[in-house]
């Protein structure tokens, strides 16, 4: 059994151990720290919500215009239009005149409430006779009252003036003053009406899957194209040459230039009456009739005994749009590359390893995170590609992308509810599309 002194001893040393261990760090703030959390969150705050608000703004109105049964002529809500003239000749004191106001409501489908007029009549002139019940006359001021008024309304409103020696000797013009209208009018994008006829509308549609499939089809392959030939690039400039910061310079070009001046050339190029592309295939042998590169929907395929429809306008928009954002591609995975050590390859090399192995080995399980983002960016912008396709053409010969039908809708058409709708399904699309690859993108071996 222990003695007291062998007890205290045991305590002693316990105690030490317990002053001798590291201490832990806190695991709730303390009240400084809480202080100093909310200033920094209260000091971010108008910050975020100016980003939010620029960020989400937009989205959130065309989520709501998609459930508004709205067209273009709705964004400016009805108003009551007036005209005034003054038919009759004042040219003696005495004589009498007509004012007349011509009236109508700006709606063919909205009526207008509280719908009324002023107006300031030019000095020197008198009431020759009785004025319009629906106006009153206070000094100068003149004031009609409609009521409400139904769409279409059209009406006039006559007064019969004279005129007085002072309106002769200095004659006041009668547009001096313009008549003030008023009127309280529904506006349909603030109001509370919600439908989904704008999407029923776009998915009943026989088009819209069409261009869908389009929309998919030229946004996978104008995607791939883009990164391999960035690939293709950046693999070739990757070595030392004579000429290679020049070359990378050229290959910059199509990124830089202007898009209309792009659109304008290619244009040119392939037009099949005097196009330079026609020409050389035509002398060449090549061709014995020109093809319409931009305007020609699809040409029979024979494969093997079986006759395809080979999309012409749509492979050549796809083409030029790859070749048009291929130096993106380019410069991040030349910048890849350049990341990876040359140890690896020298290695390679002495265990006698082909170029093409090298690349297949080293290069490429080192590229596919950057390819992934690449895959991407290039899908995301190719998919939203609107100027590329209309200023080539203009969205026709099967080459109509929901983009495109985007436009169509809101402008072409004027019904921007559509539009909106199917801008929403553009996001939506987009939307699961960046989360799968968020999921499920490949990490590179860097």
């Amino acid at each position: 059994m222990a003695t007291t002194e062998e007890l205290e001893r045991i305590g002693d040393a316990a105690h030490d151990a317990a002053l001798m261990r590291p201490a832990l760090p806190p695991k709730t703030l303390g009240p400084l720290a809480r202080r100093e959390r909310n200033l920094a969150y209260a000091m971010l705050l108008p910050t975020f919500a100016i980003v939010m608000a620029v960020v989400l703004a937009p989205l959130l109105a065309n989520f709501w215009i998609s459930f508004k049964p709205v067209g273009l002529g709705d964004l400016r809500p009805a108003s009551l239009f007036v005209n005034e003239r003054l038919r009759g000749d004042l040219v003696a004191p005495g004589d009498v005149a007509t004012l007349q106001y011509r009236v109508r409501n700006s709606s063919q489908d909205d009526p207008l409430r509280n719908a009324g007029f002023s107006d300031m009549l030019p000095a020197g002139f008198e009431l020759a006779g009785d004025l319009d019940p629906r106006c009153t006359l206070d000094g100068r001021r003149l004031d009609c009252a409609l009521g409400e008024v139904e769409p279409r309304y059209r009406a006039s409103i006559e007064i019969e003036v004279t005129a007085t020696e002072a309106y002769l000797a200095d004659p006041e013009p009668l547009r001096a003053f313009e008549a003030v209208s008023r009127a309280d009018a529904e506006n349909i994008l603030t109001s509370a009406e919600f439908t989904v006829e704008n999407f029923e509308r776009i998915f009943s549609a026989d088009e819209f899957w069409h261009v869908l499939r389009v929309t998919i089809y030229y946004t996978i392959f104008a995607t791939l194209g883009a990164i391999v030939l960035g690939l293709f690039a950046a693999q070739m400039l990757n070595t030392t040459f004579r000429g290679r910061t020049i070359l990378r310079g050229l290959f910059l070009f199509p990124y830089v230039a202007p898009v209309i001046a792009i659109a304008f050339t290619w244009v040119l190029l392939l037009d099949p009456f005097s196009g330079t592309l026609n020409a050389i295939l035509r002398q060449m042998g090549v061709l014995g009739e020109p093809i319409n590169f931009l305007g020609q929907r699809a040409v029979p395929f024979d494969f093997f005994g079986l006759t395809f429809e080979f999309p012409v306008a749509l492979t050549t928009v796809i083409l030029i749009e790859a070749w048009r954002s291929f130096p993106l591609s380019f410069l991040f995975i030349l910048a890849r590359m350049q990341s990876i050590p040359s140890d690896m390859y020298e290695a390679a090399e002495m265990d006698g390893a082909t170029p093409l192995q090298q690349f297949w080995y080293i290069s490429l399980p080192q590229l596919v995170g950057i390819l992934a983002i690449l895959f991407l960016l290039r899908f995301i912008w190719s998919f939203n590609n609107f100027d590329d396709i209309f200023l080539l053409t203009g969205g026709a010969a099967g080459t109509r992308t929901l983009v495109v039908n985007v436009y169509e809708q809101a402008f072409a058409i004027s019904n921007l509810g559509a539009g909106a709708a199917v801008a929403v399904v553009v996001f939506l699309v987009l939307l699961c599309f960046s989360l799968i690859i968020f999921r499920y993108s490949p990490q590179d071996e860097g």
